[in-house]
């Protein structure tokens, strides 16, 4: 691994600790390597990341893949006449709980996404949408198997200019319906999405690792048809556990643009799929600034 910053002190001491070789600048570094890992503010992921696919090398951009939709399908055209790689980096992708609980998910009617965290300097050169919940809206869209047909949100700036707390709700065409919830200013970190379908209730902890299945009991009819008295819960479903791995998800994030930039795979999150992400971000951000301008003097 050889790596440039523009933080040279930082890059240095990063070089001597992993035994690695600093660059003095990109341009030396893209002349070297064969695919390079992009982690830069948000406003200069068009520029730098285009001057890396330009020149034929291999890229996976942290989230979101660009600053506005027309910079990231410039991003995923380059990429394509360059015939390189483009990965975004929706880390949340290869979470274990998600795959876990993803073998159990069918045809959701109601998804719901909690992502909660304190106040921080980093990201707060975008909305809380693009830093935090951008990571939900691109696991519904790789999990709803229709187009999203309205987009309604609300939110609020508290400690930055940008919207620092927001809630969308997302109506899909096949019936669907999401709703998503971010902060940047919560007393509590919390990760967590819910699937509600026709035969059971699955919930999803990001942070602890921990998936629960509520499951309607095969045998119900007869278990209604039977029943003396009331009922409780444990009469009519059953709590499964599915086994949640620990594999980092960071390293197979990074595991898969190898494999890709080798061509021995598709990536699992492409830049297509990040620019589609960042459509339903920027929708999301437009609903919340009309309802904004509604409310300011």
């Amino acid at each position: 691994m050889n790596l440039y910053d523009t933080n040279r002190s930082r890059m240095d001491e990063i070089a001597r600790s992993y035994c690695t070789k600093a660059y003095q600048s990109l341009d030396s570094l893209i002349e070297d390597v064969d695919a390079v890992s992009l982690a830069v503010p948000t406003t200069s992921h068009f520029e730098v990341g285009r001057s890396i696919l330009e020149q034929g090398r291999h890229v996976l951009i942290e989230k979101p893949i660009a600053s506005t939709v027309e910079e990231g399908r410039e991003l995923v055209r380059i990429a394509g006449e360059r015939r390189a790689v483009l990965c975004t980096g929706h880390t949340e992708r290869f979470s274990p709980s998600i795959r876990s609980a993803l073998k159990w998910v069918r045809k959701p009617r109601f998804i719901e996404a909690l992502r909660m965290a304190g106040f921080g300097l980093r990201g707060t050169d975008v909305s809380v949408i693009h830093d935090l919940m951008i990571h939900d809206i691109d696991l519904v869209l790789s999990i709803v198997g229709s187009e999203a047909e309205r987009v309604e949100a609300v939110g609020v700036p508290v400690f930055t200019p940008n919207v620092d707390i927001a809630n969308a709700r997302i109506c899909f065409s096949d019936g669907t319906i999401v709703s998503l919830t971010a902060s940047r200013v919560s007393t509590e970190r919390l990760r967590k999405m819910r699937f509600f379908q026709a035969d059971a209730y699955i919930s999803v902890d990001f942070l602890k690792r921990d998936v629960k299945i509520y499951r309607r009991k095969n045998d119900l009819d007869d278990v209604l048809a039977s029943a003396p008295g009331g009922l409780d819960m444990q009469d009519l479903v059953e709590v499964l556990m599915p086994p949640v791995g620990d594999e980092e998800p960071l390293m197979l994030e990074i595991q898969d643009f190898v494999l890709s930039a080798e061509g021995k795979k598709t990536p699992e999150v492409s830049g297509e799929a990040g620019v589609r992400a960042l459509a339903i971000a920027s929708q999301i951000v437009a609903d919340i600034e009309t309802r904004l301008s509604l409310w300011r003097d």
